[in-house]
């Protein structure tokens, strides 16, 4: 009996042994994780300060040479433009020496200057310590739109801008635009398709000599040259290859002495082309 009591007497102490061990090793684990938890909470918080004092840097930095008198807009170095241009630009860009050539925001100064008219696109480039670059490409008209007024139209079929009346009127007039058909741009496109065309050709034939271009309903276009007083009418993508045949047929009427007899030449045949002529 004595011996079962001191047994069971000396489970209770192992027992209790154990727990307490175990209370130790808990504690000692939750030390531990604590110590860990501060230690990463001070090198964040460190972390977080040092990035902080780089901005605070950086950002002294940046306004200081913002409002450096080094960085000040001296020049603007414009090129393909002329004088009465660049100064309509630096005008609507408010443009002047008290500017930061570092805080010029580039992408807003690039979309005003392309509102201008006569400007299809520009590249903006700064040049330290004073120098803005302006790199601009011109509109250069092709011909003149007749539809609720007289338009520039460029070699890309875009029209840019409302003909004023002291301006120069020396290009051919494209007809049979109407700025309610859904179709007009690709009317245009055509038309700067033939003009192109012609370009390359030299003496009656070429650009020059061109006084209209009529877009027809049917997808035609009309011709109408200052030496010939009459329509030649043909697409604009066969008018390439058809052109040297137009140019025999005019050559065989003129030996003929029948060239001012004639009211048309449609060139739309497989065969040839087809001449229509005045009732005698």
């Amino acid at each position: 009996m004595k011996s079962t009591a001191r047994k069971k007497k000396q489970s209770v102490l192992n027992n209790q042994s154990v727990k307490k061990q175990k209370r130790k090793k808990n504690s000692f684990s939750f030390l531990r994780v604590m110590n860990r938890v501060a230690l990463g909470f001070i090198k964040g918080s460190l972390l977080i300060f040092f990035v902080v004092m780089i901005s605070v840097s950086f950002l002294f930095i940046y306004q200081y040479l913002v409002e450096s008198p080094y960085m000040k807009l001296q020049e603007v170095d414009f090129q393909g433009v002329g004088p009465e241009i660049r100064r309509e630009l630096i005008k609507m860009c408010g443009l002047h020496p008290e500017l930061s050539l570092l805080a010029l925001r580039l992408n807003e100064l690039k979309q005003k200057m392309e509102k201008h008219p006569w400007v299809r696109s520009v590249e903006l480039e700064r040049r330290f310590p004073h120098t803005l670059v302006v790199i601009a490409k011109k509109q250069i008209p092709s011909a003149l739109v007749l539809k609720d007024g007289v338009y520039y139209m460029n070699k890309w079929g875009e029209i840019f801008k409302k003909v004023g009346s002291s301006e120069e009127m020396d290009f051919p007039f494209i007809t049979g635009i109407s700025s309610e058909q859904p179709d007009a741009k690709r009317d245009l496109v055509k038309a700067a398709h033939v003009i192109r065309i012609l370009e390359s050709e030299e003496g009656p034939w070429s650009l020059k000599g061109l006084s209209e271009i009529h877009i027809n309903r049917d997808g035609t276009v009309s011709l109408y040259f200052d030496h010939l007083a009459a329509e030649v009418r043909s697409t604009e993508l066969d008018l390439k290859m058809k052109l040297e045949g137009l140019k025999k047929v005019a050559e065989h009427l003129n030996r003929t002495g029948r060239i001012k007899q004639v009211t048309g030449i449609d060139l739309n045949c497989l065969e040839g082309a087809v001449v229509s002529f005045r009732e005698s």
